[in-house]
């Protein structure tokens, strides 16, 4: 098999394998329940290991939307053998950090620790995990908790615009609903809601115990079995499928002239992790790039987008963004505009979006390819955003992609590959919008859909 870029898409890849990097490989073992053990020894002192579940707030209901975060919430507030005080005093005394996180797809538990304390770590996290005891007490204090972390979000612009766009884009479907949920739902969610939740979607199949770091893989794999071998494995009927979700060209504006800036986001809908499109995708986005008025900049951009926002003023700040799910993704564009520039902005914006399609040259392809390998490899600098990569790959590609093979898949990309991919995903497509502040400004959509398919000089 050698590289093939038929129509402009890369299927198979065998020369990244000729490859070499000195990088340790990831062992996968699978537990008899379904749950994958994943891992990547480099030696070090310490160590992450974790928990991926393939069940976030996706795979809610309206009723029930904020349960997954719920749940998060409450890990650490104590389980059978360890009151809240225990646990704390435990991870601490070990210098050890506990910490989780929901998004829409994934929740994730992980603890940092010494590698010789990995044992002790899986323990704690196999404990929150089975038996949390989700005291009436502890949920009705969380409620408060996370009332006001809802109130912070409130504050986050940037997260606000995401939601909305999510709810725009995905109106009706799961994806279309926020991580916390509505304020209803947190103060009405009870204990009977969690168990559902955990008994559903806690399963061996949906789950990747990963680590990275100091971590012997036998020694984890043994960890495992002892400790998650009892998780159950798929109920007769098989795993709860996902649901759904499809992609509506639409905007939502909230109007608020009092507010100094404007924040809005235009996205097209992109493709899924494991389509072999997302790897074009990735090179596009980093050809349009971020920028902010903090980098000063000029004529050394490498951003054709930045080079003209910053030479016409037309925006505070700008970064493209490729957001993926399991069948479906948002690729587009945040930006932070005084209200009177929102109009060149997106027209701008968007007349780079059609070159992308139309003209985009072999030398900006060529830097984007290396920049884009460049921030891929410096993301994975440390422990945990390396345990990080394997779970989330291990839950989207069962398997955790080596380097070297997703070089080759970026150095099989040119110009004309960027054209196509651009055009099918892009081209005469209807995005959505969601902007907030002083938008007065902002084209009508039906401008804004015409803007996605000629060249307006």
């Amino acid at each position: 098999q050698c590289v093939h870029v038929g129509a402009g898409r890369l299927r198979a890849s065998k020369a990244a394998t000729e490859v070499v990097l000195n990088v340790p490989e990831t062992r996968v073992s699978p537990l008899e329940n379904g749950l994958q053990v994943a891992s990547e020894d480099s030696g070090l002192s310490t160590c992450t290991v974790g928990l991926w579940i393939d069940a976030g707030s996706r795979y809610e209901n309206e009723k029930n939307n904020g349960t997954a975060h719920f749940l998060e919430h409450m890990a650490f507030k104590g389980t059978k053998k360890r009151s809240q005080l225990d646990l704390e005093l435990e991870i601490e005394n070990m210098g050890a950090h506990l910490n989780a996180y929901t998004s829409r797809e994934q929740t994730v538990y992980y603890a940092k620790a010494f590698s010789k304390d990995l044992p002790r770590a899986v323990e704690i996290l196999a404990d929150i995990i089975q038996n949390s005891t989700l005291g009436e007490a502890e949920i009705e204090r969380e409620r408060g908790v996370i009332l006001r972390e809802m109130q912070e979000v409130e504050t986050n612009l940037q997260e606000v615009v995401f939601d909305y766009l999510h709810a725009t884009a995905y109106q009706k479907t799961a994806l279309g609903r926020t991580i916390l949920g509505p304020t209803e739902n947190i103060k009405s969610i009870n204990r009977n809601d969690l168990v559902e939740y955990i008994t559903t979607h806690y399963k061996g199949p949906r789950m990747v115990l990963a680590a990275a770091g100091g971590v012997c893989h036998d020694e984890l794999l043994d960890l495992a079995k002892c400790h998650f071998g009892n998780l159950p494995s798929a109920p007769e009927g098989g795993l709860p499928p996902l649901p759904p979700c499809s992609f509506t060209g639409s905007e939502i504006r909230i109007r608020d002239d009092k507010m100094p800036l404007a924040h809005l986001a235009i996205a097209v809908e992109a493709a899924g992790w494991a389509d072999p499109d997302t790897i074009p995708l990735m090179v596009a986005n980093t050809l349009i790039g971020n920028w902010d008025r903090s980098f000063g900049g000029g004529v050394n951009l490498s951003s054709k987008l930045a080079q003209i926002a910053c030479h016409g003023n037309l925006c505070h700040s700008f970064q493209s963004f490729n957001t993926c799910y399991t069948d479906t993704g948002l690729w587009g564009l945040y930006m932070v505009c005084e209200p009177s520039t929102i109009q060149d902005m997106v027209h701008f914006v968007q007349r780079e979006w059609m070159r992308l399609c139309t003209s985009v040259t072999e030398n900006e392809v060529a830097r984007a390819k290396n920049l884009l390998k460049t921030n891929m490899l410096l993301q994975l600098d440390g422990s945990t955003p390396i345990c990080e990569d394997i779970g989330r790959q291990m839950l989207c590609y069962k398997r955790r992609i080596p380097i070297p093979e997703l070089e080759a898949r970026i150095d099989a990309i040119d110009a004309q590959t960027i054209r196509d991919i651009c055009t099918k995903y892009i081209y005469d497509k209807h995005p959505a919008v969601a902007a907030v502040g002083p938008i007065e400004q902002l084209p009508e959509y039906s401008k804004i859909c015409s803007g996605m398919y000629w060249h307006h000089e």
